[in-house]
């Protein structure tokens, strides 16, 4: 089986021992994997320890703890890193982690700084990157304007049971 990160062999030989302290992440992006798996682990003690001393931002444990368990953590995707390797100080990691909660799916999309201090990988900060809404492309069709099916009905009256309110966008 592999690791709930994606790309190790076993949890227990790619992230836990990470996470258990006998290994330390090599990059930034090992880190934000090990921090993943920490979550779908709820290994929620590592995912504060790993934060950064200098974090603008201050980690809540509650809920931290409370994504970690309400979550049914899907998979990590790694979109693009910057830096962050073994000789870099700094380095940046963009992420979507794909979840469940009360089996809607949904995604968290963040763009994460990450720092080296004393030799070891920390996460400094991070930027979410909000979901663009979806706006409509076509004409808006009106109460009283004729279905756009072609049946010369007001919409009103065809929609209901019409069987092709948007042909346009078949």
């Amino acid at each position: 089986m592999s690791c709930v990160c994606g790309v190790g062999e076993s949890t227990e030989t790619c992230c836990l021992p990470i996470i258990k302290g006998k290994a330390k992440a090599k990059t930034a992006e090992a880190l934000m994997r090990s921090r993943y798996a920490a979550y779908v682990l709820n290994e929620v003690d590592y995912i504060l320890e790993s934060v950064h001393p200098d974090s603008p931002g201050e980690a809540d444990r509650r809920s931290t703890e409370a994504w970690a368990q309400a979550a049914e953590w899907k998979g990590i995707e790694i979109v693009k890193t910057e830096a962050g390797g073994e000789d870099d100080d700094d380095g940046v990691v963009e992420f979507i982690a794909h979840f469940e909660i009360k089996g809607v799916p949904q995604t968290h999309h963040e763009v994460s700084r990450f720092k080296r201090h004393n030799k070891k990988w920390y996460y400094l900060d991070g930027d979410e990157i909000k979901a663009q809404p979806v706006v409509r492309q076509g004409p808006r069709v009106g109460r009283n304007d004729p279905c756009p099916c072609g049946s010369g009905k007001k919409f009103k009256k065809c929609y209901p049971n019409c069987p092709n309110p948007f042909p346009e966008q078949v």
